[in-house]
């Protein structure tokens, strides 16, 4: 099979291709603007550059400027998770960035993929597109973002049910919760504490730390991503893709001053802005479409986390 991953240099775009090329004899195409964190991208590609051509190409090409046309060619599915991430950094002038990268990118994309015979367009979303809700929250729920980022990524999906009604695009769509692990950002929160820790410096905590995530360990998230590619009656709808335990941002402090083994300092910052109280994935869904089962622990999770940086920062934890 021929699959095309744009964003095939990011955090949870590097593990999906590794395995699609993993399992099966499929020929990944990635595609990666590199638009920031360079050097970490790079890195992330450590792996698949390895692979030969007949399996795995790679191009460094912002989708805005790519000849789709050409790298659509042949293609049986597409997994879309390029993309501009991040909450706190969607306000104000920086929005034109989450247009041009989440909507008008995702706009380029479907249209290219009009007329064409795939078997499936899986669109990567966000847990960012419900905005505060109480209990377990279902795809069922009304959409109501609290950012520019969660409004960007909503309306790449209603392009994707336009395109899906009016063209017969088979589209897929994923919503993710809050994914963390090896090759994690540096602007996402376990990434920043860990350096903090490492680097002996207090922790900054948004809030007051009770708030809670459904954290969702990458390999689980990787694994419920790549079961879409074989799975049937999935054309059309929209999934959770959560994790196996939930947290408040001072209990994943707790943990890591535990895995470390050293103190932890924080500092109080002021009330995150455009971000819920808490989030928790109803994954019905996904288990019963995809026979998606999350298992890994917080503690396991952290534990691959910190060695992995590690070895990014040549740091030593004892």
């Amino acid at each position: 099979m021929k699959i095309l991953v744009t964003g095939a240099a990011g955090f949870i775009g590097s593990q999906l291709c590794e395995r699609l090329l993993q399992t099966g004899n499929h020929h990944v195409i990635g595609i990666d603007g590199l638009i920031n964190e360079k050097k970490i991208r790079l890195r992330n590609l450590t792996h698949l550059i390895e692979y030969d051509e007949s399996r795995f190409q790679f191009y460094p090409i912002n989708l805005l400027q790519a000849d789709l046309n050409q790298l659509l060619q042949d293609v049986d599915v597409v997994y879309h998770l390029a993309g501009m991430p991040g909450v706190r950094s969607s306000w104000g002038n920086d929005f034109n960035f989450y247009v041009e990268n989440n909507i008008l990118a995702t706009q380029k994309l479907l249209e290219a993929c009009r007329g064409r015979s795939l078997k499936k367009f899986i669109y990567i979303s966000t847990s960012s597109v419900y905005g505060e809700k109480k209990g377990r929250v279902p795809e069922s729920s009304l959409p109501q973002p609290l950012s520019p980022y969660g409004v960007s990524k909503l309306t790449g999906e209603y392009l994707c049910k336009v395109y899906y009604k009016n063209e017969g695009i088979p589209i897929v769509i994923l919503r993710y919760f809050t994914v963390y692990g090896p090759r994690q950002r540096p602007d996402m929160a376990f990434h920043r504490f860990i350096r903090k820790i490492m680097e002996g410096q207090p922790v900054p905590v948004y809030g007051d730390g009770k708030q809670t995530r459904d954290f969702t360990y990458i390999s689980d998230c990787v694994e419920g991503t790549a079961s879409v590619l074989e799975a049937d009656h999935v054309i059309g709808e929209t999934i959770n893709i959560g994790g196996l335990e939930r947290a408040s941002v001072l209990d994943i402090l707790s943990i890591l001053k535990d895995l470390t083994g050293q103190p932890v300092q924080t500092v109080f910052a002021g009330e995150p802005k455009g971000e819920p109280k808490h989030t928790w994935a109803d994954t019905r869904k996904a288990k019963k479409l995809l026979n998606y089962q999350p298992k890994v622990s917080l503690k396991t999770g952290l534990k691959h986390e910190i060695a992995d940086l590690k070895l990014l920062y040549k740091e030593k934890v004892e």
